[in-house]
């Protein structure tokens, strides 16, 4: 029974790392289609460079899930306020004033959520021997 745990265990680690690298892979794909939208348009916006950012973060919250085995809590809400924020400059002018309000309403949540996560974390850390 215990070597029927440890394989199905294997198993999911291997389904897990063939899912990251299927993140990884087509990330970079399509970062590499907007570089070439890019080159082809011939002109660099901020909205070109914010999808750009969010795609960096996607890497980097799948490098450190494979280097270090734990989900960073705080990057994908990182990732979030940047595709607000990309959201609200393409589409500025099609937002009334409500949208904008509940758009920064979200944004400002998610900062104060971000800081007490990390205050969270200094304050109250994880013990190393725990299995969490």
């Amino acid at each position: 029974m215990k070597k029927l745990k440890k394989s199905g265990y294997n198993a999911l680690i291997i389904v897990e790392d063939i899912g990251l690298l299927v993140i990884a892979i087509s990330t970079v794909i399509a970062m590499s289609f907007e570089i070439v939208s890019m080159f082809k348009a011939m002109k660099v916006t901020l909205a070109d460079l914010l999808l750009l950012f969010i795609y960096l973060e996607v890497l980097a919250m799948v490098g450190i899930y494979l280097k270090s085995g734990k989900l960073p809590v705080r990057i994908p809400l990182y990732i979030t306020i940047v595709a607000v924020a990309r959201y609200m400059i393409l589409d500025m002018k099609n937002l009334d004033t409500y949208r904008i309000l509940g758009l920064s309403g979200a944004v400002l949540i998610l900062a104060i959520a971000i800081l007490a996560i990390r205050y969270g974390h200094t304050t109250f850390p994880y013990d190393d021997k725990e299995d969490s």
